[in-house]
């Protein structure tokens, strides 16, 4: 069973009105705190926003009998080998991951940090999960992530678990990667279960370097709306576009530069999979501008060029939240429906061989 979290416009399962509802509130917030010099970017994506926490050391203790109840579970290879992520099973099977395999305990269960990934678009991080009773249908409530100790100003991710007993299973964690983070720093992690229990790690990490950066910056405007692809990143876990877009201020859930997708081909038409992204967002001055990085499936070795071809995946249900100077809330009308489909034009990037 694979219960996936992830913000991917193409999955079903993921409540986009609280997406919306969660930037909303942001944005609202940051206006309302009225700090012109230091604008606070909002990150979303599926997973929890990130909390103000406080890293710690946890300790952990098996009890034999507990151990002897887990030497009985299947046997779990590498998380991200035995993934269907193919840019994760190709990272492991050519050694760029980190095996960190630190264990901690709590209440019965045993999280394992198995293993991690920080490439150009994402930090992904590998879980294994065993208890000695049987855990809940969705065990990780959100994580909380730090760098070199401290909270990023914006960050979120998106969540997967493979059930493979009523006790045990494997988990991923990506981690949307924005400017502020370094090539190198110590990564911090905050589990918080579905019951309340918390597991800490905290571990060095650095960015892959095996991968090639395409300057693109091609650039579109269409029915008010700006769009530049910034960069094309390619590397054996996938490739990566950079991209920035913007449109006039307006009712933020009239907003449609934050919706872009895209769909990306080969020189034969063979089409390289999405797997969609994070969003940054913030109003600099009579705009809405927005950031992020959409990653794709890793290309085969022959391919020469990549046609790639913008689009709005609009939302088709969802609503809002506006606050006011006091702090209270009030619930804004969906207007999503009304919104009108843009076509942005195709556009191709040579890969030198």
């Amino acid at each position: 069973m694979n219960k996936s979290f992830n913000m991917d416009r193409n999955e079903t399962d993921f409540p986009k009105d609280e997406v919306r509802t969660a930037i909303s509130r942001g944005i609202q917030q940051a206006e309302n705190q009225k700090r012109p010099k230091k604008r606070k970017p909002l990150f979303y994506m599926a997973g929890a926003t990130v909390a103000a926490i406080g890293l710690l050391i946890g300790s952990s203790y098996v009890s034999p009998a507990f151990a002897n109840s887990l030497a009985q579970l299947p046997i779990i290879g590498s998380v991200f080998g035995d993934s269907n992520l193919i840019g994760l099973q190709q990272a492991q099977k050519k050694g760029l991951t980190s095996k960190i395999g630190e264990t901690q305990t709590v209440n019965g269960i045993s999280v394992t940090l198995d293993e991690i990934l920080y490439d150009q678009n994402e930090i992904a991080i590998g879980l294994q999960i065993e208890s000695e009773q049987e855990l809940d249908e969705r065990f990780m409530s959100w994580m909380d992530f730090t760098i070199n100790g401290e909270i990023p100003s914006a960050g979120g991710g998106g969540y997967k678990e493979e059930i493979l007993t009523p006790t045990t299973r494997t988990a991923i964690q990506q981690i949307s990667v924005t400017e502020e983070m370094p090539d190198t720093f110590e990564l911090g992690l905050v589990l918080n279960g579905s019951r309340g229990e918390r597991w800490y790690f905290s571990t060095p990490i650095k960015k892959i370097t095996d991968m090639i950066k395409i300057p693109i910056h091609h650039s579109q405007h269409v029915d008010g709306i700006d769009l530049t692809v910034q960069e094309l990143a390619v590397s054996a876990t996938g490739v990566g576009i950079s991209y920035e877009s913007s449109e006039k201020d307006t009712d933020f859930v009239m907003s449609r530069a934050d919706a872009f997708e895209f769909r990306m081909e080969d020189q034969d038409g063979n089409e390289i999979k999405n797997h969609s992204g994070g969003v940054v967002g913030e109003r600099v001055k009579d705009r809405m501008v927005y950031k992020s990085n959409k990653k794709f499936d890793p290309i085969e070795s022959g391919v020469t060029e990549l046609t790639i071809t913008p689009y709005l995946a609009l939302p088709t249900s969802g609503g809002g939240v506006e606050f006011d100077e006091h702090g209270e809330a009030r619930e804004l009308e969906f207007k999503g429906d009304s919104l009108q489909p843009v076509e942005f034009k195709s556009f191709k990037v040579k890969i030198e061989q």
